[in-house]
């Protein structure tokens, strides 16, 4: 009765039927994708952030050498030796000499290189305004109430001067996004 009034889900039924034994053949597709370029399959293969697993790190340890294996699908990493069981991949060999190993992922093999760090230079930092004299003067241990009281002024006047330091930089970080004119720093007290 269902086939009569609903005839597509009648269909539906049969193609699953049919095609489900199909579905066990995906362990026999090609390793190399079909619709890629034919230099381009080495690359996908190399383990950058379009592959499945990555070579992050090469140890050497008493039981061997290691290799740091990072998934990044679930964003976890393992150091496991030659031919370790126990995760979703299995490293089958390497090649000390250019840092490269072959993994086992999937039902196939994937060629890895060591992944290099990508660190980029923050630059040279600012040397900032000098220190106030009055501030590194040598410590008195008895001070007079002259003495400690042109102490306290230095360092109001380089709160003073700090703070109007930061209120010009933020200021300039405000501006610089909204392209407003600068306006003149007035001192908190």
């Amino acid at each position: 009765m269902i086939g009569l009034r609903h005839p597509y889900r009648a269909f539906l039924a049969l193609l699953s039927a049919v095609l489900a034994p199909a579905c066990g053949l995906r362990a026999e597709l090609a390793a190399a994708s079909p619709f890629l370029p034919a230099n381009a399959a080495g690359t996908a293969a190399a383990g950058g952030p379009s592959g499945p697993v990555e070579l992050r790190g090469i140890m050497s340890t008493p039981q061997g050498t290691a290799y740091c294996i990072y998934d990044t699908v679930k964003k976890t990493s393992a150091w496991v030796g030659l031919n370790e069981t126990g995760n979703d991949f299995v490293v089958k060999s390497a090649d000390p000499a250019s840092d490269a190993v072959t993994v086992a992922v999937q039902g196939r093999d994937i060629h890895l290189v060591l992944r290099t760090a990508k660190v980029a230079s923050a630059g040279a930092g600012s040397a900032g305004p000098p220190p106030n004299p009055a501030l590194s003067s040598s410590v008195v241990l008895n001070p007079s109430p002259g003495d400690e009281q042109k102490r306290l002024d230095a360092v109001a006047a380089e709160v003073r001067r700090r703070r109007q330091e930061r209120e010009k930089a933020a200021q300039g970080a405000q501006n610089g996004a909204t392209g407003a004119p600068i306006a003149p720093v007035s001192p908190n007290r």
